[in-house]
């Protein structure tokens, strides 16, 4: 099954990513954050699963047109509070929220890809309550936590983050040690998909990576 993946955040599009290639029968074949982007891959990757972010498809419908064309399957990740029309909800082939498990990700994608439907819509209500796990844990995380979780989610190991923040490996272990009791979580992937998760700590993750990227 080959996906083309399509978000406009990179914390987020990255964690969904790692997720996605620890399948063996997966292979995301493109990773888009612009609408522009999205619709160039669909044209040259035909018969794909396209999972993309109800904030990237400025056109829905068009958009739709053109995955329908490629012989492609549509698979809408909603946003907080969001609506699905009924006259886009009939045109998916599959919609889940960004909070999405990673195994119900996974079995949606599978689902579509054998020329099923998974829609569930129900799910859409859950999203308007606050992320309370999230904003917690991105309370809690001190700057410097932040910009490690920010790392981990780009998949660099301890080496490489000590070297980018300028301080020694041991002190990165320590900082982890921290973060994961903070966020509840045992190791470096459940953290990255933690994050993925609760779009609240997503959001203060990615507004730290793209400091580090400037100060870099």
């Amino acid at each position: 099954m080959q996906v083309i993946l399509a978000d406009d955040q990179a914390i987020y599009r990255a964690g969904i990513a790692r997720v996605l290639s620890a399948e063996v029968a997966t292979e995301v074949v493109a990773e888009c954050s612009r609408f522009s982007e999205l619709m160039e891959a669909v044209a040259n990757f035909r018969y794909s699963v396209v999972l993309f972010s109800s904030s990237l498809a400025w056109e829905t419908h068009t958009l739709l047109d053109r995955i329908e064309q490629a012989g492609s399957r549509a698979v809408m990740m909603l946003e907080r509070g969001a609506e699905l029309e009924e006259s886009i909800g009939v045109r998916l082939q599959g919609v889940v929220t960004r909070s999405v498990a990673a195994t119900q990700l996974i079995e949606c994608l599978y689902t579509v890809a054998a020329g099923g439907r998974y829609v569930r819509r129900g799910l859409v209500r859950t999203m308007a309550s606050p992320d309370d796990l999230g904003v917690k844990a991105a309370q809690r995380l001190t700057p410097r936590e932040l910009q490690i979780v920010a790392l981990i989610c780009e998949g660099l190991k301890n080496k490489q983050i000590a070297h980018q923040l300028g301080t020694k490996e041991q002190m990165v272990k320590n900082y982890l040690r921290n973060i994961y009791a903070k966020t509840k979580v045992s190791d470096r992937l459940e953290l990255a998909l933690f994050t993925v998760r609760h779009r609240a700590l997503a959001e203060v993750v990615e507004a730290t990576r793209l400091e580090l990227v400037r100060s870099a």
